[in-house]
């Protein structure tokens, strides 16, 4: 017979807020380190409880199937050079399942007017690495060029400080403009970055996004010579420079990488590999409370239930976080507050391939900003990837809004359709209607990396160091794309595992 006095074991739990990759991230690494921590036992010590507002897990990850067609309706693709999304993949079971882009037409185009002009060889989003194919291009004018080149004679800036802080930090259209002209600006550098961030290159903080060029210009004051000098070292180590700017020719094509079954099999693998119980849709959170007494979390639903957690992970956009954690901690929730968003959409058109007069010799292009067009870029996703459409047929993916754009994005999905064919008639020569266009709509969706962003994310950490049980995750702070989401959602498991530790809570029964 039990007694009375017969003591349970309490288990630690964790609360992540949200289901998109990052907050998936974070609960598979916590499956991960409790089953590492205790090998031997039915159950660790540590359990996690995910909780989605909607009816799916995924955020903007999303993959559908329909008439032989597969559409992305956010990310198409992740980048190997940064290591965490492949290397989570492979640790779930989908190695077999990556791909990369297709060896053919590993290129990309610029529009200006009503042409498509191919990226030069060997030009990596800001500079050229190698000079005839930069001089024989059409994006630039020979003005815009000869004021290029001036690069290789200007002198480095020095920064104020390596400190970092708001006042020494450049925009991405300061940068560019002070090394390279405005022509490049407007002609690439805009096009380029703001395919990947939908931002404004003159609130886009260099030193947050792409401190590289940074660097190149401390270490070789000219980015240009910078680019040169890692070309001749590529060359001396393969053998076969000429083939390496080919495959690195504007975005390094070579480096992209998806699922053959899209980009939904990672958050729809990730989740069925969860505890069911450990998953719960539809519940979303509307207020977080600490409480002393207990050491530990309460979180209330829009049902009014509640919830204890010992610790707790929102990997929401910011904004949302900070509505959460207004009561606890305002001038943390003004910090996030502060970070900007931008809204985008997808409109994915599915054509018969003889419908599209122009080759599709490429990965798509991409639309500067004065040129004035609805349309941001246009992936030619049937050439960029296989099995995207069926033979004949050929599948296009067209992206509006962002930053400088937000009236096309307020614009109903008919209209947005209207808009982004008539750009591809001007541009490609599609005249004939597609057999169908789906469109996704993503608000406020993309974290904008404004001047003093990472000061502000310092600033962030430091408030955070108050609640040791409270971690950040998602596209706010660290980076962008998929993998950034997956490592920071990865460290604050692991962080929150170590806080809370693995040891169980003993407490009476009496």
């Amino acid at each position: 017979m039990l007694e009375d006095s017969q003591q349970k074991s309490r288990r630690r739990v964790v609360a992540i807020v949200g289901g998109g990759i990052s907050g998936l991230a974070a609960a598979h690494r916590l499956q991960e380190l409790s089953a590492a921590s205790a090998p031997d036992a039915r159950e660790s010590a540590t359990d996690f409880i995910l909780l989605e507002a909607s009816a799916r897990v995924g955020g903007t990850i999303r993959t559908e199937r329909r008439e032989g067609f597969l559409l992305e309706g956010g990310p198409d693709a992740f980048i190997s050079e940064k290591p965490e999304a492949r290397a989570l993949a492979e640790r779930i079971g989908l190695a077999s399942h990556i791909i990369e882009t297709n060896d053919e037409h590993r290129r990309s185009f610029v529009a200006r007017g009503a042409r498509l002009h191919p990226t030069p060889e060997g030009f990596q989003l800001l500079a050229p690495s190698r000079l005839w194919p930069f001089v024989a291009s059409g994006i630039f004018s020979w003005t815009g060029k000869a004021r290029m080149a001036l690069d290789l004679l200007l002198p480095r800036r020095r920064p104020a400080s390596d400190a970092v802080n708001d006042d020494d930090d450049e925009s991405l259209a300061a940068f560019v403009r002070r090394r390279l002209g405005r022509e490049a600006l407007e002609r690439m550098a805009q096009p380029m970055v703001g395919g990947i961030y939908t931002a404004d290159p003159e609130q886009l903080s260099l030193r947050a996004t792409m401190p590289r060029f940074l660097e190149m210009e401390r270490r070789h004051r000219s980015l240009i010579l910078a680019m040169w000098k890692a070309a001749r070292q590529m060359s001396a180590t393969t053998g076969d420079g000429r083939a390496i700017q080919r495959s690195t020719s504007g975005a390094r094509y070579s480096l992209f990488l998806t699922f053959d079954g899209g980009m939904q099999m990672l958050t729809d693998t990730l989740a069925a590999r969860l505890p069911p119980a450990s998953l719960r849709l539809g519940t979303r959170v509307t207020s977080l409370a600490f409480r002393h007494e207990s050491n530990g979390w309460l979180l209330t639903t829009e049902t009014g239930e509640t919830i204890h957690a010992d610790a707790v992970c929102l990997a929401l956009p910011a904004y949302a976080s900070a509505q959460l954690l207004r009561g606890l901690d305002a001038s943390l929730a003004d910090e996030l507050a502060a970070i900007p968003y931008a809204s985008t959409a997808t409109v994915n058109l599915a054509f018969r391939r003889a419908d599209i007069p122009h080759p599709l010799d490429g990965f798509g292009f991409v639309v500067p900003f004065i040129e004035r067009r609805a349309t941001i870029a246009c992936s030619f996703s049937s050439v960029k990837f296989a099995g995207r459409a069926p033979a004949g047929y050929a599948l296009l993916r067209a992206f509006v809004g962002g930053a400088l754009q937000p009236e096309t994005f307020a614009l109903d999905e008919a209209s947005i359709v209207a808009a982004v064919r008539r750009d591809l008639r001007e541009l490609l020569g599609v005249c004939e209607p597609p057999l169908y266009a789906h469109v996704a709509k993503w608000p406020r969706s993309m974290a904008q990396y404004h001047l003093g962003h990472l000061a502000r994310v310092e600033r962030i950490r430091t408030r955070l160091a108050n609640h040791p049980t409270l971690r950040l995750c998602g596209n706010a702070y660290q980076g962008a794309g998929v993998p950034d989401c997956i490592r920071t959602g990865q460290q604050a498991a692991e962080q929150l595992k170590e806080v809370i530790g693995d040891k169980k809570e003993v407490i009476s029964d009496r």
